[in-house]
C-alpha cells in the first residue's frame, strides 16, 4: 500500500458513538439538538452548527477529561494503524471533532503516532468553552468546520474512512473509500466505488484485496467483488 493516503474520520468510526454528541447530551441544554437537526437539513455548516453548539456547554476540564477517559474505540483499530503503517501507507486521522479528546482517547489506546488533524476546544472561563478551526476552508463546499478535502494525498492515491455527513465531500474525491452508515448510503446513491464495514478486523481484511485490484480501474473492481464490495 506504499501508494496509498488513508484519511479516516473519528467519531463514529474508530469509536462506535459520536464523542461531540455525548458531550452535548451531557453538559449542554437540550437547544443543541435544534442547532444538530439544521445541520443535518442542510440549513447551516457544521462550522457554524459546532461554534453554537460548544458554546452551551458548561463543563470543568476535569469533567471533560472524566468524559474522554470513558470513550472506548474499535478494539481493532490499533492492529489496523500497525498494519497499514507496516505496508508503507500513509495514515491521518481526520475529524470534525475535539483534537484534545481524540488524541487522549488514542494515546489512552496506544495508538500515538498519527497525526491528527480535528477543531480545537478552547476553554473560555472555569466551565464555559469555545471551538477553534484551524482546519477550515472558506472555499470549503460543505462549510465544515474541518475542511477533509484539504487532506490531499500528493502523488498518492486517496482511501478514505468513514461513516457520516462530515465524509461526504472528501470521500466524492477519494479512489475508494471504506464506509459504514450514512456514508455508505451516500457512496451506494452517488455511484462512489466502496466496501461497507462495521469493525477494522474487516477493513484489514479488505485491504489484501485492494492495492494490486484497484490500480487499473476502481469500478470494474468494485463490480467484480460483488460478496465483499459495493458499488452501483
Amino acid at each position: 500500500m506504499i501508494d496509498w493516503h488513508i484519511v479516516c474520520d473519528f467519531d463514529g468510526t474508530i469509536t462506535p458513538t459520536d464523542v461531540i454528541d455525548n458531550v452535548l447530551q451531557r453538559f449542554a441544554g437540550p437547544e443543541w439538538e435544534t442547532i444538530e437537526q439544521q445541520w443535518l437539513d442542510g440549513h447551516i455548516g457544521s462550522r457554524e452548527c459546532l461554534s453554537r453548539q460548544l458554546a452551551l456547554i458548561k463543563a470543568t476540564p476535569s469533567e471533560l477529561l472524566a468524559y474522554f477517559d470513558s470513550v472506548e474505540i474499535d478494539p481493532d483499530f490499533p492492529d489496523f494503524v500497525d498494519h497499514v503503517l507496516g505496508l508503507g501507507a500513509s495514515l491521518e486521522v481526520v475529524s470534525d471533532g475535539i483534537e484534545q479528546g481524540i488524541a487522549r482517547i488514542l494515546s489512552r489506546n496506544y495508538v500515538t503516532l498519527l497525526p491528527i488533524l480535528a477543531n480545537r476546544l478552547r476553554q473560555v472561563d472555569q466551565n464555559s468553552w469555545r471551538i477553534d478551526f484551524p482546519y477550515s476552508s472558506d472555499a470549503c463546499r460543505a462549510a465544515s468546520g474541518n475542511c477533509k478535502c484539504k487532506s490531499t494525498p500528493g502523488n498518492k492515491r486517496l482511501l478514505v474512512i468513514g461513516d457520516g455527513k462530515s465524509d461526504m465531500c472528501v470521500a466524492s474525491t477519494a479512489d475508494f473509500v471504506f464506509a459504514k452508515g450514512g456514508l455508505a448510503e451516500y457512496c451506494t446513491a452517488n455511484a462512489i466505488p466502496h466496501a461497507r464495514f462495521d469493525t477494522f478486523a474487516e477493513v484489514t481484511a479488505l485491504l489484501a484485496r485492494l492495492p494490486q485490484s484497484l490500480a487499473a480501474n476502481a469500478t470494474s473492481f468494485a463490480t467484480d467483488s460483488q460478496e465483499l464490495f459495493h458499488h452501483v
